[in-house]
């Protein structure tokens, strides 16, 4: 039950050498808060005589909002769960772009701002753009938001905080889309939490919503060219993010087009 470590999406040409159990790498996941501030009146106090007179204080200047995510909107960053305190936002260029960014967020609570610590980075997505609703071989990537849980690779451990499974079954070769090689491209893999379990391999094919609607969705090397439907970075920084992501902080990935990411 291994993936080649590019995601299946990545394998346009048929000179794929593994056959992605999960449609690979293409195949087919809050609440906010405001404090207020509240003028009040305050204590009566002596004068220069003997009388007292109530005065109202002025009203303290109200607490900011902790400011939220450049780019996402209010609908979106009520998706991500409370507990998170780490955030992989990639960001499409447009609907049918394959081309996007990334930045990893990072707070320390709740009642602090967000602040990026990675990034931002080139990426790719998958050859036909975004989807809300991806299936098997659209060759789109899912918008939504989704835990970040399980890593691996091809590779030795760089370091991750992430259980990370490393196997040769992370190898892939062939041609991408422009012809560009996929070898390496699963050198590095965290697995997104669409349509799979959580706390098991990237490899693992278990499909909760049905092989239909794809799987084997990861963030991975990038070959320079768009996937099936994963994100892909390149590879430096790919062991950056292995070497950041931690479970202790529940990180997320946040990822569609500019457009649906700012609802």
């Amino acid at each position: 039950m291994s993936v080649p470590r590019r995601p299946p999406a990545l394998l346009a040409a048929p000179l794929l050498v593994l056959a992605l159990l999960l449609t690979g790498c293409a195949s087919g996941a809050a609440p906010a808060k405001t404090p207020v501030g509240a003028a009040g009146l305050g204590a009566a106090g002596p004068e220069s005589d003997a009388a007292s007179v109530r005065r109202a204080s002025p009203a303290p200047e109200a607490t900011p909002s902790p400011a939220g995510i450049p780019g996402l909107g209010p609908e979106t960053l009520a998706q991500v769960p409370a507990e998170a305190r780490q955030v992989f936002v990639v960001t499409g260029e447009e609907a049918d772009s394959h081309r996007s960014g990334a930045v990893l967020y990072s707070r320390e609570d709740p009642a602090k701002s967000w602040q990026p610590v990675l990034g931002p980075w080139p990426a790719h997505n998958g050859m036909d753009g975004w989807t809300d609703h991806h299936v098997a071989g659209d060759l789109r990537s899912p918008t939504g938001v989704y835990p970040l849980t399980d890593a691996g690779g091809r590779l030795p451990d760089p370091g991750a905080l992430l259980p990370y499974d490393e196997h040769p079954r992370f190898a892939v070769d062939g041609e991408g889309f422009f012809g560009e090689p996929l070898e390496g491209s699963f050198d590095y893999v965290v697995a997104i939490n669409y349509n799979r379990t959580a706390g098991v391999s990237p490899l693992n094919r278990t499909r909760p919503l049905g092989l239909e609607r794809g799987g084997g969705i990861w963030i991975h090397v990038d070959h320079g060219g768009p996937t099936q439907g994963c994100v892909s970075v390149p590879e430096e920084h790919m062991e950056e993010l292995l070497r950041t992501l931690d479970p202790a902080m529940n990180p997320v990935i946040v990822m569609g087009d500019a457009a649906t990411l700012g609802r």
